[in-house]
């Protein structure tokens, strides 16, 4: 595995001309000359400042490779409009038809069987070694087929605190970046049968091994990007293999998107930012504060922008509700056949708890104050606040009285310090 080159600090940011630096010594040390290379790339729902890698990543390529394209990993995220893809990359609509134009911009489409490639399978044997036990099932490892049109995939996209895998990144562009259904749906369902309590901000993980296990079976060289982003800007920047380069920027992401308090709180109000759009990535405002919240306490999701649970997944949602794992773990016969990724989402938002003798008790309350109605946050298992209720300056500076206010949330991860 090739080496990561480049650097990273928690208490600043790099120049433009810094990244610029990193990413001209990464490219010199792959041969790309007269190569075609796909670069993978993250939707709105990640910052990360893409257009600047875009400009510099063109201005490096262009002339050296014999095709330069780019695909958004969307795992199950819904696809972009072409103005979409260009506001993504920082174009226009003109410039990518005169500067640009011998550059193509894909979505990822995970249901589409005909944009998909098998590259083989991971045996239930191999499963039930690296869960531990908890799954034995064969995964079949399918990946967009456009794959197989290039030389060199090249990873670019940031590393935050995760729920599903620990830390994002690395491979995970791959799966479920742009990967079928099947592997999507048992990595996810993995994470939460591990919980992703537990499995936030660990570098380390089933869920990862078997994500750097589906992706060695790639027949085509691999790279990667991998930047450590922060409100104030690019904090670091790596870029070598995939598994090394997504290491060094975990390494760095903990550092600085893990933040250490010394107490529990009875209330959090999670404020989520516009890129967030629907519940199915807004829900990172309940993951990131899980781990701080005390027994019987509650977190607040304040987003008045949300609409829906999720534009893909959403007639799903609103039959399974939110419950925590035992609620399905327990009655595994009655919904097993929904998508198991599903299923993984619906125990992250509602967090830990169990489920006995028919009774579920949540450890915490998880409220919605947002464009969604009391009654379809209650038909799902949710409760309801009314968002024009919330007058944000009133919940400032109120953490003495055990309430944590979250500015904007989803990529920081808040856990408590030991003692």
């Amino acid at each position: 595995m090739m080496n990561a080159v480049g650097f990273g600090y928690s208490n600043r940011q790099l120049a433009d001309s810094e990244v610029e630096a990193i990413i001209a010594t990464g490219i010199s040390n792959i041969i790309l000359d007269d190569k075609k290379v796909l670069v993978l790339i993250p939707d709105f729902t990640r910052t990360m400042p893409i257009p600047l890698f875009f400009k510099i990543l063109t201005k490096y390529l262009s002339g050296k490779t014999s095709a330069l394209d780019f695909m958004v990993a969307l795992g199950t995220h819904p696809p972009l409009s072409d103005d979409n893809l260009f506001k993504l990359v920082g174009i226009t609509r003109e410039q990518k038809q005169s500067n640009f134009s011998n550059i193509n911009i894909f979505n990822h489409a995970f249901d589409d069987p005909d944009s998909l490639t098998t590259l083989g399978t991971i045996t239930a044997k191999e499963i039930y070694q690296t869960t531990e036990g908890r799954l034995n099932i064969d995964v079949p490892v399918r990946l967009n087929r456009r794959i197989l049109d290039y030389d060199t995939l090249l990873i670019c996209g940031p590393v935050f605190p995760h729920e599903v895998v620990g830390f994002s990144g690395g491979n995970k562009y791959f799966f479920p970046g742009i990967a079928g259904e099947e592997i999507i749906h048992i990595t996810h369902w993995l994470g939460a049968l591990i919980t992703s309590y537990e499995m936030i901000g660990a570098k380390d993980s089933p869920v990862r091994t078997i994500i750097d296990r589906a992706a060695s079976m790639i027949p085509v060289e691999r790279y990667a990007l991998c930047s450590v982003i922060s409100d104030q800007g690019i904090n670091g920047l790596f870029i070598g293999s995939p598994e090394n380069a997504f290491s060094e920027a975990a390494d760095l992401s903990a550092s600085v998107h893990i933040r250490w308090v010394d107490r529990t709180y009875q209330s959090v109000l999670s404020v989520l930012p516009e890129m967030y759009d629907e519940i199915w990535t807004g829900a990172k405002g309940m993951y990131k504060v899980e781990p701080v919240i005390s027994d019987g306490g509650e977190v607040i999701i304040y987003a008045p922008h949300i609409k829906e649970f999720s534009s893909v997944h959403g007639k799903i949602i609103q039959e399974i509700g939110y419950h925590v794992r035992d609620y399905f773990v327990n009655q595994w016969d009655k919904f097993s056949k929904y998508p198991w990724g599903i299923l993984a989402h619906s125990t992250h938002l509602r967090g830990t708890g169990t489920y006995k003798n028919g009774i579920e008790k949540p450890r915490i309350q998880v409220t919605l104050a947002t464009g969604i109605s009391e009654s379809m946050c209650n038909s799902v298992n949710l409760n309801y606040l009314n968002p024009d209720s919330i007058k944000l300056d009133e919940w400032k500076d109120r953490e003495k009285a055990g309430i944590l206010f979250v500015p904007k949330a989803g990529e920081y991860l808040y856990r408590l310090k030991k003692n």
